[in-house]
Formats: structure tokens, sequence, C-alpha cells
């Protein structure tokens, strides 16, 4: 009887029972890439945000517009140093994985050479977590910097685009 109920909550282990004392045990365990556990935490993404007055001093985020609502984010910004790793343990919080689905979905492509590096685009399993993602991640300063986060634009041509971008 105890075994069944013990797999059904075997997913949020650590959270139910804070215990201050054991985080050197925690260190250990955020080597290993497949744990769900080891994504970034809520106080952490906070922690290493941006404020929007200190936001508006950094040039990247002068004309800054989130963009219209979608699955796909876009992230740009990045330091070289930044791996597909890294964007996975911060955007990896907003994706089920437990659903095959939410997992599948999720997809990292990191720009790491010509003129797209340092730029990512992220694909999240619904527009709710990109919103959430967005609202959260914007302005995270990863390796000293901070990332710039958009809705991707959608990759066919908006009809409006020629009368409403070009006139200068």
């Amino acid at each position: 009887l105890y075994a069944a109920t013990e797999e059904i909550n075997n997913t949020g282990f650590g959270r139910i029972f804070p215990a201050p004392s054991s985080n050197d045990k925690m260190e250990t365990e955020e080597e290993d890439d497949e744990i769900p556990s080891e994504f970034i935490s809520r106080r952490d993404l906070e922690k290493n945000r941006l404020s929007k007055e200190e936001m508006e001093k950094f040039s990247v985020f002068k004309n800054y517009e989130p963009g219209d609502p979608n699955c796909r984010i876009y992230v740009k910004n990045l330091a070289k140093q930044v791996q597909e790793k890294d964007l996975k343990f911060i955007f990896g919080r907003y994706v089920d994985f437990q659903s095959e689905v939410e997992r599948n979905m999720f997809d990292i492509r990191l720009m790491k050479e010509g003129r797209m590096k340092g730029q990512a685009f992220i694909g999240l399993p619904n527009e709710k977590a990109a919103a959430k993602a967005l609202k959260e991640a914007n302005g995270y300063v990863l390796f000293e910097k901070p990332m710039v986060v958009q809705f991707a634009r959608s990759a066919r041509p908006k009809q409006d685009a020629s009368e409403g971008k070009r006139k200068k």
C-alpha cells in the first residue's frame, strides 16, 4: 500500500519538509541533468533578475517589445559561454517533464555562430508557459549578461509588414 502512494508523490520530494541543514546533499544532485527537480528555483530567478529600473539602463532593453504571445520564445543578449543546458536549467521549469507531449514540445535552439550568435529560440508546450517564462526570465542575468526574452515572431511573413514597419 505504501509503495504505491510513494510512487505517485515522488515528483516533489524535497518540497514538503524544508530541512535547512541538508543543503550539502542538494549540491551534489544538481550535477545530474535528468532530474526534473534541478531546474532553477523561482527565488534564484528573481534574485538574479534586473529590476525594471536597472533594465532601463541597458541599451538592449531600450525598445523592448514582448511581441505577440505564442508558444515559442526568443532570447537574445546571451553570453558566449551560455550552453543549451543553461537554458534548459532556466526554461525547463515551465515544462511538465512527466508529460511526454510537453517534453517533446520543449525545444532549445541556441545559435553559436554567425550573426545569430548569442540568440536562442525556445519552444514551450503552450502559450501560457511561454508567457510565464517571458515574464519571469526577461532580464535574468546569466554569465553577467541580462537575457532579453521576447515572444518569437512567427516564420510566416505577415501581410501588413510592408506598410507597418518600413515607413521611416
